[in-house]
């Protein structure tokens, strides 16, 4: 079942189309990883999924009953205010807020709710601490748990492993396959780590300026594209995958 449907898509920013006559679909427990070279619109898109960007043209369908505050979103970690004053219950707790409705303050089931996710990934130990005091690893895994309690079915990440040591983007890829596998959550990720999107994600959205691709994990290594930038063919900047916005 199609949770996103884009026909014709296309983004500006002051009159200048980053994003031009986009097809895909997002279907249910879909692992779709968004890459490509610079400037090709790829965060633009998610803020267009998250529905804070208006298309310029084309259409951007929800289905099967999808609702914006039901899906989860993951920032890039230098968009988030690190030396933030709260403890890690306190920011996990914040992403039930589109839950609790009009009545004050957090109820049980929100509660129960963040407990889970800190417990789901790995950081009931730490819910007292202070959210300034964390590695970057931590403070994602924090970020994560936030948006598990506001995702019921999708969550969009925008390159969320930008800034960590290479142990903390591998346990954060794990994670990924935990929630995408046994979880059953449809997930949607920018990632400048092409290797790391074809050894993880099933379905691969390449943007270019040359034309863009998608299709499974295994099309895109044999496509131009994944040869290309995979380095089978060689690549401009001696063989670096690491590609960003």
């Amino acid at each position: 079942m199609s949770l996103i449907t884009c026909r014709n898509l296309s983004f500006s920013y002051e009159n200048q189309t980053v994003v031009s006559n986009l097809n895909f679909q997002v279907d249910e427990g879909d692992y779709l990883c968004i890459v490509g070279e610079n400037g090709t619109g790829k965060s633009t898109l998610i803020r267009g999924l998250l529905g804070l960007k208006k298309p310029s043209g084309g259409q951007l369908i929800f289905g099967d009953g999808l609702k914006s505050v039901q899906i989860g979103y993951v920032p890039q970690q230098d968009a988030v205010q690190k030396d933030f004053p709260a403890s890690v219950y306190e920011v996990v707790l914040s992403g039930c807020l589109n839950t609790r409705g009009l009545l004050p303050g957090y109820g049980a089931a929100q509660k129960k709710r963040a407990m889970q996710n800190l417990e789901l990934l790995g950081i009931a130990g730490i819910k007292n601490k202070s959210f300034q005091e964390l590695s970057g690893g931590q403070r994602q895994r924090v970020l994560l748990a936030r948006s598990l309690c506001a995702a019921e079915r999708m969550l969009l990440l925008d390159e969320p492993t930008t800034g960590l040591d290479p142990l903390a983007i591998e346990e954060f890829y794990g994670l990924m396959d935990v929630l995408n596998r046994e979880h059953h959550m449809t997930l949607v990720m920018v990632s400048h780590a092409i290797r790391e999107a074809v050894e993880h994600a099933d379905h691969i959205l390449h943007l270019s300026h040359r034309g863009n691709f998608l299709g499974t994990t295994q099309e895109y290594m044999d496509s131009e594209f994944g040869r290309r930038f995979l380095g089978e063919e060689g690549y401009a900047d001696g063989g670096n995958t690491g590609i960003s916005e």
